[in-house]
């Protein structure tokens, strides 16, 4: 189960997200020897005891300073860009779910199957059962297959809502009258949790999200015990 509260980013359980983390962490890495070189720099000219420097003409720094950046620039944008096609794209999705954002509550529908949607709302604190999370339970669990390529489908019945799953990476408006898609691939099982990320109205904070990953034979059997 990867845990909300936690700090820094929650343990990637997909592909997407295990790519966002490696590209967070090379980034990183740039930004922090970039910022070793800059104050390496100012400290060696604070410590210099020339008066006397000629800084009027140095073609050289000059030529190292404007290609330098755009070395750096270039070692960033390719691995985002292959992160961005990576999320843009859908292969042959196995399954298809729909969910419509409302106020302030998720449903969820499952288009390959007749008459398989369903309400999600949140369960008040006074009903939660023991080891339930408070303002992230809900009464009914988005089930879904692991190791699958999944079509999630989003938008909403009324106002902007914000569709965010932060473990696998997943975050998608929902707009009223418009489909926004992605994919889900979960390379493990557990319960994963999220939270509507827009400012939707007054009950904004509860409107939370699970998704609980499951072997594809429990999935069957769920979808045979609900239809």
């Amino acid at each position: 189960m990867a845990c909300p509260y936690q700090m820094g980013f929650q343990d990637a359980t997909s592909p997407i997200m295990e790519e966002l983390l490696n590209f967070h962490d090379h980034t990183l890495m740039i930004v922090f020897l970039i910022s070793s070189m800059v104050l390496y720099l100012i400290s060696l000219m604070l410590a210099t005891k020339l008066t006397h420097t000629n800084t009027m003409d140095a073609q050289e720094v000059e030529t190292v300073w404007t290609i330098l950046p755009a070395v750096i620039l270039i070692l960033i944008a390719l691995p985002s860009l292959r992160i961005l096609y990576m999320m843009d794209e859908i292969n042959d999705p196995s399954l298809t779910v729909k969910a419509l954002g409302h106020q302030w509550y998720w449903s969820y529908e499952y288009t390959d199957y007749e008459e398989l949607d369903f309400d999600s709302y949140m369960i008040p604190t006074t009903d939660l059962n023991p080891g339930e999370l408070r303002l992230l339970e809900v009464d009914n669990r988005v089930v879904l297959p692991m190791e699958v390529p999944i079509r999630m489908l989003i938008s909403s019945e009324d106002v902007l809502h914000s569709w965010a799953i932060p473990s696998m990476g997943l975050k998608a408006d929902a707009i009223p009258g418009r489909l926004n898609q992605m994919t889900i691939t979960s390379s493990r099982p557990g319960l994963f949790y999220g939270q509507c990320s827009e400012i939707c109205g007054s009950n904004h904070s509860f409107m939370p999200i699970v998704i609980e990953m499951v072997p594809l034979e429990v999935f069957e059997d769920w979808t045979l015990s609900v239809t």
